[in-house]
């Protein structure tokens, strides 16, 4: 009886130390990929709420111009010295470079 009772000790230990590795993999991916990147979209998607008319903006195609109008989900953009206007997506923004600018002050 007393011989059972250790086998089984022994192999819920030993099943430990066998997970134990995968358990740790499982929490440095979640810390160093999976909660920064989480981080990341976040930021962006701040970003991109808080674009305001007259802010310069970088699209995701390295368009740079000027926001002249907004809707819900679509920005018009200005560009170049001929002012030529462009539609694109609010999702297509990549960087704002006027809150970077106010941010750096």
């Amino acid at each position: 009886m007393f011989q059972i009772l250790t086998d089984v000790a022994a192999t819920e230990g030993s099943m430990l130390t066998q997970f134990l590795p995968l358990i740790l993999i499982i929490v440095f991916f979640y810390f160093f990929l999976i909660r920064p990147q989480r981080k990341r979209e976040k930021e962006t998607q701040q970003m991109r709420s808080s674009i305001e008319v007259g802010d310069e903006i970088v699209t995701i195609g390295g368009v740079i111009g000027t926001v002249v109008s907004m809707r819900e989900d679509m920005l018009v953009i200005e560009t170049g010295g001929d002012r030529c206007k462009i539609r694109l997506a609010r999702w297509a923004v990549q960087q704002n470079n006027t809150a970077h600018e106010a941010a750096k002050k």
